[in-house]
């Protein structure tokens, strides 16, 4: 349902209002994937590997997850060379697993719309579980 200025209200059953636009974006959603299945954090071109971005891309995406708060990178010397190791954070753990529970609930919507036009398509018939 949407109020007198045309935006979706909040609270409206398919707003997904917890659809964080931050980590909604596809490389910064492969970052935050990378690095919350690296406890440890990972070095920049690893990280860089892992999401198939290149360096701008990366630093750019780094840069909003950064500002926002749910990563950080840190600068060191490993065997005479520089390296950043990039890290999620505590409130970027929280964030993207509050986001991943919002995901489900659109996943949980849309196959319940879907089995439900199947079963109505079958003449009423819900499909044999397995």
């Amino acid at each position: 349902m949407k109020n007198t200025s045309g935006r979706p209200r909040k609270g409206s059953r398919f707003a997904y209002d917890g659809l964080d636009r931050v980590i909604h974006e596809r490389a910064r959603l492969s970052v935050l994937t990378s690095l919350i299945t690296h406890a440890k954090g990972l070095p920049f071109g690893e990280l860089k590997h892992l999401c198939g971005l290149t360096d701008g891309n990366l630093n750019r995406h780094l840069t909003v997850l950064e500002e926002a708060k749910l990563v950080s990178a840190s600068k060191g010397v490993e065997d005479g060379r520089p390296q950043t190791i990039c890290r999620v954070t505590a409130l970027g753990r929280r964030r993207y697993v509050e986001y991943l529970a919002v995901l489900e609930q659109v996943i949980l919507d849309a196959s319940t719309a879907i089995n439900a036009d199947t079963s109505a398509a079958r003449g009423g018939h819900s499909p044999v579980s397995a």
